[in-house]
């Protein structure tokens, strides 16, 4: 089984999505609507990024960069893009700050869980 958090038009979900067995159908993903946001980042290496990571949560291609460093931004203000299986999804910061640092460009791959900026 594999959880992931999803943003649909503002709303946040958690997935959780089981394989299936190879001659069978896979199950149907559950998923179930988000009261709460999602929990802070986790602290960044020192150094010019900032404290507070803003991680991917899916893989795909950066689409669009929202912000640059120095912008402040607001906790779920869209910092980046990301274009997964034909769809937009909003990278957002989890928390109130200003960007610290951009680590990816437009067109880049990207892997859930990749810290494509940081805040201070």
């Amino acid at each position: 089984m594999k959880n992931y958090t999803i943003t649909v038009n503002g709303n946040v979900y958690d997935v959780t999505v089981e394989e299936g067995a190879s001659t069978g159908a896979a199950p149907a993903p559950k998923a179930v609507k988000k009261a709460a946001p999602a929990p802070k980042a986790a602290a960044a290496p020192a150094g010019a990024q900032g404290g507070v990571k803003v991680e991917a949560g899916a893989a795909g291609k950066v689409f669009k960069i929202e912000k640059n460093v120095g912008d402040a931004v607001k906790k779920g203000d869209a910092v980046v893009i990301i274009e997964a299986m034909k769809m937009e999804i909003p990278v957002v910061a989890p928390q109130d700050g200003t960007v610290a640092s951009i680590n990816v460009s437009v067109g880049d791959s990207v892997d859930a869980g990749a810290c494509l900026a940081t805040l201070k």
